[in-house]
């Protein structure tokens, strides 16, 4: 499942850098989540960074992305590979 950043955001810019797919943009009134691109980081870390750094808790999964372990793992697989 695709992370989600909350209206409590406030743009504090330290997600953006930790996340390894490059899914996370600044977007109009606060950072966004492209879903295409968010592995909740499997294949790089056994955590989501971006929830890690975040100061205000204001990234959650995003319950309309539904994808399982296998899935996120397929995800990293086939981003990895456009980058090469």
């Amino acid at each position: 499942m695709a992370m989600i950043i909350g209206e409590e955001c406030i743009n504090c810019d330290v997600c953006e850098p930790e996340c390894p797919n490059g899914a996370i943009t600044q977007g109009d009134e606060i950072y966004v989540i492209d879903p295409a691109k968010c592995t909740e980081c499997v294949g790089h870390y056994d955590t989501q960074q971006c929830v890690e750094v975040c100061p205000v808790d204001c990234i959650s999964r995003d319950t309309k992305y539904p994808e399982s372990e296998e899935q996120l793992q397929a995800k990293f697989e086939k981003l990895t590979a456009l980058q090469s």
